[in-house]
């Protein structure tokens, strides 16, 4: 039977995978600035500072376009949140660094689609500050997890937003949406290494605990979603237009992190870890 590890043992007998992989991805994310993908020759004042108000002609994207940098947004705008959610779990040396870098990261996101929206007059802006202004009230909160769930909910969450972000980009709406929707599916796709590296560390320490968490967290993901004025969620339009559709989870968000952390393959599982890998192979179908 497997010593069960509470989550200040595992945060202390992590805590130099954290490091190790925190400068890692440091050294793989930086080297682009925000402001680089904004067209600021494009700019020009609203009414407000004698220039000219927003109108539904001044706008050159497709609707799918404009959902999806919408939802990106707001979704990013709504930070606060995430950051209390991930940050009351992780309060720690390295953990807590871990947490001010991808808040940082998930901030610039949200500074380059906003300023590209505004700059190029492609949604109306104060309809998208009434959208930020309600969505950021309700704000956002998940019943408590486990330090396991934290990091195995986190490499669930990027990876979809990374799949999110890959098939803006394949819009081909225009080359600068592309270059803003390829450089965070590339974040995304780096700090869901992140968490999925120290879920290959803590299998090594507490299997059937990872096991756990890692069923626990496939059987109840759900990516953010936004209310849309019409009343629709961000989830059913943004699948009807193929940008993220949540019946492709398991083979685009769920499968290649199982195979990577080879969960059908594993022969250091315990009971309690069979019995959760038994759930996954349910859920899969």
């Amino acid at each position: 039977m497997q010593t069960l590890l509470t989550d200040r043992e595992l945060l202390e007998s992590l805590a130099v995978e954290v490091e190790l992989n925190l400068r890692r991805h440091v050294e793989a994310a930086d080297g682009w600035q925000p402001h680089d993908y904004v067209p600021w020759d494009d700019g020009r004042n609203f009414g407000f500072l004698g220039g000219t108000d927003w109108e539904p002609d001044q706008s050159e994207l497709s609707e799918v376009a404009k959902l999806a940098l919408t939802v990106s947004v707001l979704i990013a705008d709504n930070l606060p949140s995430y950051h209390r959610e991930i940050g009351k779990y992780l309060r720690t040396g390295s953990w807590w660094r871990w947490v001010g870098r991808w808040t940082a990261e998930e901030n610039r996101h949200e500074i380059m689609i906003r300023n590209y929206l505004m700059v190029t007059r492609s949604v109306d802006p104060v309809e998208l500050e009434r959208l930020r202004m309600d969505h950021m009230t309700k704000g956002f909160r998940r019943a408590p997890l486990h330090l396991l769930d934290v990091l195995a909910n986190g490499a669930f969450e990027e990876a979809a937003s990374a799949v999110r972000h890959r098939n803006t980009a394949a819009l081909n709406e225009n080359p600068i949406v592309t270059s803003i929707s390829e450089r965070i599916a590339v974040d995304d796709e780096l700090q869901a290494e992140f968490f999925a590296a120290l879920i290959d560390a803590a299998f090594e320490q507490a299997p059937d605990q990872t096991m756990r968490a890692i069923a626990d967290r496939v059987a109840d993901f759900h990516v953010p979603t936004v209310a849309l004025p019409d009343g629709r969620s961000s989830d059913e339009v943004l699948a009807e237009a193929g940008i993220y559709d949540p019946a492709k989870e398991g083979e685009l968000v769920f499968g290649p992190l199982l195979k990577r952390w080879n969960v059908f393959g594993r022969t250091d599982l315990g009971e309690a870890g069979e019995a959760a890998r038994a759930e996954l192979a349910h859920l899969r179908g």
